[in-house]
């Protein structure tokens, strides 16, 4: 089941004209501990409809609250609700910490890293950087922070106290996109090219034992071609995506997947959640999630785009076809889990488990 939890909102915070931190405390007490990366998904009726979305977590886990950064998106209900109304006192419903944007932390082991963000993207990556700075006492890390201006700097205070805290330990390297800087370097789009440049006179990629990655689709994607052709291999390479350039695909048409026999479209489905089993019969066009809701069962999602794992479920028996990820690692895909919101039945029985 998609368990929510009440969240007391306790603070209301501006970082930039349109992005607020919101600080929350469980209602009743509850354990709502986080590792470093991981987000929330938030759930509000707006004229009736549920939406549901997820933002990241932007504390560090030893700064002993829970916070979101929640930036407007232009035709966004719930992230402009929460920038223009959200205020102290008030409820919110969110599901427990998720999301796999993380690497084991060891206090013995120095390691160096190397973090890319653009605009939004930085409230994980913050969480990261607290995070290791804490807990890693001999890592270092360096940053690279995409923005269209100065004014757009999402935590921008706090990135130059972590800066001064840790002496030495954390490089903050800014790129805007229309302010000029001293150097031009740091100026224009963080693309493939910027990134050679980079890797030639200010990172020594040899030196990085993990890079981390969150914002656009195409900016993440170029950054990471960059990585690979420097040498550093995918499992070094952590990614987050925020924004997906698909973010919705239209429904199946009837017939698509197996002609327009309603027998052949047909799969006999079993879905195990928090322990019980329940089958139904479901379309080949329909997806398991979407089956899922349609038969009662509280399946959990968040985006419905393949990007953030909120409904990771595992495939035991059968075959599905996964038609979009932006949120699994190969390794998990490789034991057999999928996004249920991209996962359409390709067999006549499919079997999965949300219990995971």
């Amino acid at each position: 089941m998609a368990r929510f939890h009440p969240l007391s909102v306790t603070d209301v915070r501006k970082t930039i004209r349109d992005a607020v931190v919101v600080t929350l405390k469980p209602v009743d007490g509850g354990d709502f501990g986080f590792i470093q990366g991981q987000y929330l998904t938030f759930r509000r009726s707006f004229d009736g409809t549920e939406l549901r979305r997820s933002y990241s977590i932007c504390a560090g886990r030893d700064d002993g609250v829970l916070q979101v950064g929640i930036k407007r998106v232009e035709g966004g209900a719930f992230s402009t609700w929460a920038n223009d109304s959200l205020a102290p006192g008030m409820t919110l419903e969110a599901m427990a910490p998720m999301g796999s944007f993380h690497t084991p932390l060891d206090p013995h082991t120095p390691r160096n890293y190397l973090a890319f963000a653009g605009g939004s993207g930085i409230t994980p990556i913050l969480s990261i950087l607290k995070t290791v700075l804490a807990r890693e006492p001999g890592s270092r890390l360096t940053l690279v922070y995409a923005n269209r201006g100065v004014n757009t700097i999402m935590f921008r205070e706090e990135l130059e106290d972590l800066k001064n805290l840790h002496m030495g330990r954390l490089t903050v390297i800014h790129v805007l996109e229309s302010d000029a800087q001293e150097i031009d370097l740091f100026t224009g789009r963080v693309d493939g090219a910027k990134c050679d440049a980079l890797f030639a006179h200010w990172i020594d990629i040899d030196s990085i034992d993990t890079a981390f990655i969150c914002g656009p689709e195409p900016m993440m994607l170029g950054i990471a071609a960059a990585l690979r052709a420097h040498g550093m291999t995918d499992d070094r390479i952590k990614f987050e995506l925020f924004a997906s350039g698909q973010p919705g695909r239209l429904p199946r048409k009837p017939g698509a997947a197996a002609g327009h026999d309603p027998e052949a479209r047909a799969t006999a489905a079993t879905v195990t959640m928090d322990g019980a089993a329940r089958s139904f019969a479901m379309d080949k066009d329909q997806s398991i999630l979407d089956a899922a809701l349609a038969n009662a069962l509280d399946a959990p999602y968040a985006c419905k785009a393949g990007v953030c794992s909120t409904c990771k479920c595992k495939v035991l028996e059968g075959e599905v076809e996964m038609i979009a990820n932006h949120a699994l690692e190969d390794y998990e895909v490789a034991r057999g889990y999928v996004l249920s919101c991209q996962s359409y039945p390709v067999t006549d029985r499919v079997v999965v488990t949300y219990d995971h």
